[in-house]
């Protein structure tokens, strides 16, 4: 008897959906309204936000917005229409692209849609059921979806760990031998739930003993990281080390798209080859010419820069200094570990934001361990000191009621599953 494919959707909501009737619209799905920036509304109430990914604050400069009312005027939503390849190719994708380039320090770049979708087309397109994968446990979903879709051998290693790298190495080396064909060793830049850079030097080095190729997911590092802001190649001085180079518009570029920069031998291959591209219609002029001007500020602003790091600095180390553990971090993201069940985390937020004004990111199992939660917060160039005083205050009061039970008293009270 063939089972209806909707049973198991009926019976088993999956990890994080089991919670959707607690959850949703208040925890997931919230709803932020005004404009984009630390001070926000979230159900009618002012908050104080730590959730945006706009690092640099670019979403709301002036310039940036002229140029995408600009753009929206001249060209409306839908130009170009076609896929670049038939009638969505403009001059303005080609500069957009030879300033990316130039920025990473990179021969060539390839404009992508969409970050998630750009990197796991990619990564089907760099191999073959003959090629091995290698690539770190903890990498974010768009890479193991992408890794996902390789026929042949992959192996991960243990986050950051240089033995393990070098162990599957090893064993991929042995495969490829046997099978004809290459290695494609994929990391982050920036892993952006703990904030730790990639080994990146460390990974380099090991191309001297094995021969592999290096794919960087640098989603957070591109515009945060290194001297001019290439990200955490340059920031480990190993940029040129990097054969392809990956980010998301998404985070310090406050836009939609990606790019994906190497040599133009690989980016010539990629542009024929690289499926969500090719069967895609074109990255939307908005966008285009809106990263334009977003990148040119990047160039030219190195203040803005300077300002996120000061913001960075004072956040993280208030919270060292007032004891709070932050784990590793050395990029922008700032976690903050507690000890605490996912009850107890949903009473936590919510006293945060409902009696504190703060609004921020909450991580539980089983994105981390059990009895672990997770408060993530990301700084912005348009945060202040005092948006900063603020939140370490906060902070202090919440963990006091987390030691002393108080957030357990109010789950128990509330009748929520402590033992999910």
């Amino acid at each position: 008897m063939v089972k209806d494919l909707f049973e198991r959707i009926q019976t088993n909501k999956g990890p994080l959906g089991k919670w959707a009737s607690q959850a949703e619209g208040y925890f997931v799905f919230p709803k932020l309204e005004g404009e984009l920036g630390p001070r926000m509304k979230f159900q009618g109430k002012d908050i104080l936000n730590w959730s945006l990914n706009d690092y640099l604050g670019l979403a709301n400069h002036p310039e940036v917005r002229k140029a995408d009312t600009d753009a929206a005027i001249e060209y409306g939503a839908a130009y170009p229409m076609g896929a670049r390849m038939m009638s969505g190719h403009t001059k303005y994708h080609e500069q957009l692209e030879q300033e990316l380039a130039a920025f990473v320090m990179k021969e060539s770049a390839y404009l992508l849609n969409f970050g998630y979708q750009g990197i796991m087309s990619t990564i089907d397109a760099l191999v073959t059921r003959n090629d091995v994968i290698v690539y770190d446990v903890d990498a974010h979903a768009c890479i193991i979806d992408g890794v996902r879709l390789h026929s042949g051998k992959r192996f991960t290693y243990r986050h950051n760990d240089v033995e393990s790298m070098e162990k599957n190495l090893q064993r991929a080396t042995k495969i490829a031998e046997e099978t004809g064909g290459g290695i494609l060793f994929i990391t982050e830049g920036v892993f952006g739930m703990r904030g730790q850079q990639g080994k990146l030097k460390e990974v380099a080095a090991l191309k001297k003993k094995y021969n592999f190729r290096l794919l960087v997911d640098d989603a957070h590092g591109f515009g945060t990281l290194g001297k001019t802001g290439a990200g955490a190649g340059e920031e480990q001085g190993v940029q040129d080390e990097i054969d392809v180079y990956f980010s998301t518009f998404a985070k310090s570029m406050a836009n939609i798209g990606a790019f994906v920069a190497a040599d133009k031998e690989v980016i010539d291959y990629l542009k024929y080859n690289l499926r969500s591209q090719m069967f895609a219609k074109a990255l939307p002029m908005i966008q285009t010419i809106g990263s334009l001007k977003r990148l040119e500020l990047l160039r030219q602003s190195s203040e803005i820069k300077d300002k996120l790091w000061v913001n960075v600095n004072a956040l993280q180390n208030g919270l060292k200094e007032k004891g709070f553990n932050i784990g590793d971090t050395n990029t922008c993201i700032t976690p903050v570990y507690l000890e605490g069940s996912i009850p107890e985390a949903m009473v936590m937020v919510n006293d945060l934001r409902e009696n504190y004004g703060i609004f921020l990111s909450i991580v539980v199992y089983p994105v981390i361990p059990k009895g672990i939660i997770l408060l993530r917060m990301i700084p912005t160039a348009s945060h202040t000191l005092a948006d900063i005083d603020e939140t370490l205050s906060a902070f202090e009061a919440i963990r006091e009621k987390l030691i002393n039970g108080t957030y357990r008293q109010i789950a128990e009270q509330t009748k929520v599953d402590l033992d999910a």
